[in-house]
């Protein structure tokens, strides 16, 4: 795909609805850049060095409209600040999720961005399954009684449920939390990387053990654009919410999505090699069932064992 390649991505409308939920944010587009997370996270550390100022921006010649605070702003950027930013990239060269997996994307195919801005909840615990909820709920909606399509796999992953799968559902997004100390403030980034389209597999094949699903077998025709358009408000009202009163309110929510639930599951922990997916708590911590006991997983590489449809609540 050129590098000319653009979407029209309608930044200064997404602005005007975001601004007033965060005062002082920043919306980017850009063409390229090899990881949102990486680039935003960079751009926090060296607050110091560059406070006062605007560098050039990540690509002129590739880049796309740049608006902060509302007003175009052409390839430049803020960064020497700690106020939010938006960063959208219609193509990440070095896309990445958790333990630094590889995150494959192309454009107009996927839709990646972070969103960085300084929180400060109680408990950070579960900011994962509320921002993996607040997508869910966005692109798969439920009436009463209606039984998902969209789950979620402990703790970062986001699965569209097929019990043809073999392990009961395909992967459809992941998510990626970074945190990083800017002064007296915790700012964090929040990556997100979505399949809208049928693409062609790249790399090893356990990149893709879970299978492929993409968002328009959800919603047809839906755009990179229109797809950030949907979820960007859902998503900082979550984020606000989830600061004011962490993950509990949402569990009953999140059960109702849980992939791992009822299932075999192992774990990279020396500790707990293997049990069986028992919901999660009120802080979200996984729990399992170990030789009749009932033990905590609240950190490490949860894998599912490839075996059996689907038993829990979805």
């Amino acid at each position: 795909m050129p590098t000319s390649y653009h979407l029209h991505w309608n930044a200064e409308a997404l602005w005007q609805r975001l601004e007033p939920l965060l005062p002082g944010l920043s919306v980017e587009v850009v063409a390229r850049v090899g990881s949102t997370n990486t680039e935003l996270l960079e751009r926090m550390r060296r607050i110091p060095a560059v406070h006062g100022r605007v560098r050039e921006g990540l690509d002129p010649a590739s880049a796309a409209a740049v608006h902060a605070a509302g007003t175009p702003r052409g390839p430049g950027r803020r960064e020497a600040d700690t106020q939010p930013c938006l960063l959208v990239a219609e193509h990440q060269s070095r896309g990445r999720g958790r333990q630094g997996k590889a995150w494959q994307s192309s454009p107009g195919a996927s839709l990646t961005f972070s969103l960085a801005l300084a929180l400060a909840p109680a408990d950070w615990s579960g900011l994962s399954l509320a921002v993996g909820l607040a997508v869910a709920e966005t692109f798969d909606p439920l009436l009463p009684g209606e039984r998902p399509r969209l789950g979620i796999k402990w703790p970062n992953d986001l699965l569209l449920i097929d019990p043809a799968a073999p392990q009961g559902g395909r992967k459809l997004g992941g998510i990626l939390i970074e945190t990083v100390q800017v002064g007296d403030r915790r700012m964090a980034v929040i990556g997100i990387g979505l399949n809208l389209l049928p693409q062609p597999a790249e790399g090893p094949e356990p990149a893709l053990s879970w299978g492929y699903a993409c968002l328009q077998e959800l919603v047809y025709g839906l755009t990179a654009p229109a797809a950030l358009a949907r979820l960007a408000e859902p998503l900082v009202r979550m984020l606000l919410a989830f600061e004011r009163e962490g993950f509990a309110p949402l569990r009953e929510r999140f059960a109702a999505r849980d992939l791992l639930a009822g299932r075999a599951v192992t774990t990279t922990l020396p500790g707990l090699p293997a049990g069986v997916a028992d919901g999660v708590d009120d802080t979200g911590t996984l729990w399992l069932q170990v030789d009749g006991q009932r033990r905590p997983v609240a950190s490490g590489e949860v894998s599912l064992r490839a075996a059996g449809p689907l038993t829990g609540a979805c």
